[in-house]
């Protein structure tokens, strides 16, 4: 069997996210999304695993169930941080673990190093090699997935604050990591030119702290019946279980896939920001290198070559996002959520509308251009102006000169525009 996954999450209980995700909002956002199984996010929370416990029944294997039969998988975020080699570290980490009792243990090991009800993604001042002593003594089987290994400030692999290699982080414990998460800035094809990380399973999820980003990147696995060891067979590709595929974003909608500085407003791609000596024209402060330049700087394969285990991948747009393209409104305008209740009581889920609808059935909906809008996503023919420093990249249906972001940020400086605001004109006296 197939299920669509979301594993990395996080509930009301973490900094910076949304009062809406209490247990029975996320069930009902992910039914929505085709998310079938979805992780619960921040159990080393007190407060939030008693909810849990309260209000998910055990379907047997590990897993939990809301009353609408979506699956919850027992999943938390924590964030590491030291100093290695003269320089700060910070590494986030997502946890997997069996059983609610795996929780209660893992959260009670975790509770020397540091606090735990504060923040539901919790700060913990350790590496991860002590880290992970501590919670494998409590829990052998917990599953540890380095989460968005690329994002500069907190990443295994960031250019702000992570390591060049695997083994440096993780030493005598790297044997024991089957998996990462590519991040909202990456794509397989990207990850795929670094060598380095040819013995991991790549996955993808979307990091919700609202209930509407659900489900804007999956992991599809194929299990012969649900359950967190099959989960775990699935991402070593053993005993029949497997990831068959991954639902990404395109990279360049991700908040740091191009180098740039946001306070300037520049964006820039890596060749770029090597010409300027990674300076900002504008200010002169470093610029914020993003994923795409860190992940060629760790490359030793050309684009284009993938790995022999290559796992297949969709880019798909949110379809919040897609419908407010279409309708020329914010996605959090009243017009796109009519419009995206009445897609969703038609055509069953978001995720079946962007992939699996036929788009001459999609022809006929009332909302003009909607099916060509799902053209263009499915052929890959949607532009995407490059997110950078915290910025999400502008996806648009026309020409880049004409597009506007729905979000209502202003349009970054291009490098043509950077040389006209800090070159001399030629015309100059």
């Amino acid at each position: 069997m197939r299920l669509v996954a979301d594993l990395h999450i996080h509930s009301k209980h973490s900094i910076a996210t949304s009062g809406a995700m209490d247990l029975p909002q996320l069930a009902g956002w992910a039914a929505r999304k085709g998310i079938e199984l979805l992780g619960t996010g921040d159990f080393t929370h007190g407060e939030w695993l008693e909810a849990i416990a309260r209000e998910l029944r055990p379907t047997g294997g590990g897993l939990l169930a809301a009353s609408n039969g979506v699956l919850f998988a027992l999943t938390s975020e924590v964030a590491l941080v030291w100093r290695y080699e003269g320089r700060c570290r910070r590494v986030h980490l997502l946890l997997l673990v069996p059983t609610l009792a795996d929780a209660a243990r893992v959260r009670h090991a975790l509770t020397r190093f540091g606090s735990l009800d504060g923040n539901g993604r919790p700060m913990l001042g350790m590496d991860c090699i002590s880290f992970l002593d501590a919670i494998w003594n409590a829990a052998p089987d917990v599953e540890v997935i380095p989460a968005h290994i690329w994002t500069p400030w907190y990443s295994l692999l960031g250019s702000r604050s992570g390591f060049d290699g695997i083994d440096d982080c993780f030493g005598p414990h790297v044997d024991r990591i089957a998996a990462v998460e590519t991040g909202l800035s990456s794509d397989p094809p990207m990850n795929e030119r670094v060598g380095r990380l040819d013995a991991m399973t790549l996955v993808s999820f979307s990091d919700a702290h609202s209930p509407s980003k659900i489900g804007r990147e999956a992991t599809v696995f194929e299990l012969p019946e649900p359950g967190f060891a099959w989960i775990r067979n699935a991402l070593r590709g053993e005993r029949g279980a497997r990831v068959c595929e991954t639902i990404e974003v395109h990279p360049e909608h991700g908040k740091y896939h191009y180098d740039g500085h946001r306070a300037c407003g520049v964006a820039v791609s890596p060749d770029e920001a090597r010409a300027l000596g990674g300076i900002c024209p504008v200010c002169r402060k470093p610029l914020t290198l993003g994923v795409l330049h860190r992940v060629t700087d760790l490359a030793d394969r050309p684009a284009g070559l993938p790995r022999a285990k290559r796992v297949p991948h969709r880019t798909l747009l949110p379809l919040p996002e897609l419908v407010a393209l279409v309708a020329k409104r914010r996605p959090q305008s009243r017009v796109v959520e009519r419009e995206l209740n009445r897609l969703v009581e038609r055509y069953g889920t978001e995720l079946r509308v962007l992939s699996e609808v036929p788009l001459e059935e999609l022809a006929n909906d009332r909302l003009p251009g909607l099916a060509d809008a799902v053209r263009s996503v499915r052929t890959g023919r949607l532009h995407v102006r490059p997110g950078y420093d915290g910025v999400y990249g502008v996806a648009s249906l026309q020409q880049e000169s004409d597009a506007v972001s729905p979000s209502g940020e202003n349009a970054s400086l291009t490098a043509r525009s950077i040389r006209e605001r800090t070159e001399p004109s030629a015309n100059a006296a």
